[in-house]
């Protein structure tokens, strides 16, 4: 129970207070630690050893390790953010500039829609953004020229990119 109402009251905060890496990275570590409960109560009801229970804890936090290094963090905080703040998500809440900014370049297609579809935004604000959005295409134009630098995040950010013109 507490596990469970601990993931609540995070859904809260998102709700509030917008997605962040620390708040992806308390999800997951809720959700680690739900499945070692599960597996305990599963090693008492199946009469299993220790072994078996440090085995699949091992096995659930590889499987989640292998998982995360393949997920865009940064895109997905900043498209959270950027539907949240237009009221996609059920409650429209201010878009934090300074935050989606710092999460650099992969936050590039979630600061573009903010722009496109964004319908009553402060000048200063716009700026803010297009001046996000230039500084990040210069980062990663800059760091995708460098082939020992290459990475499969920054491939597709620059499929996006071609695909939507902006290089």
């Amino acid at each position: 129970l507490l596990v469970i109402s601990s993931i609540q009251r995070l859904d809260l905060y998102i709700e509030v207070y917008s997605l962040t890496y620390l708040r992806i990275a308390a999800l997951i570590w809720m959700v680690l630690v739900a499945v070692g409960l599960v597996l305990i109560v599963a090693r008492i009801a199946l009469r299993r050893d220790n072994e078996w229970l440090i085995s699949w804890n091992v096995i659930a936090l590889a499987a989640t390790i292998y998982l995360c290094g393949f997920a865009n963090f940064a895109n997905i905080v900043a498209g959270y953010n950027v539907k949240q703040s237009l009221g996609e998500t059920g409650t429209a809440t201010a878009l934090d500039i300074n935050y989606i900014c710092s999460l650099g370049p992969q936050a590039i297609p979630a600061i573009g829609s903010h722009i496109a579809n964004s319908r009553q935004e402060a000048v200063s604000g716009k700026r803010r953004l297009l001046d996000c959005l230039f500084q990040g295409i210069a980062i990663h134009d800059a760091r995708y020229k460098n082939w020992r630098a290459w990475s499969f995040r920054d491939w597709r950010l620059q499929r996006y990119l071609n695909a939507s013109g902006k290089i």
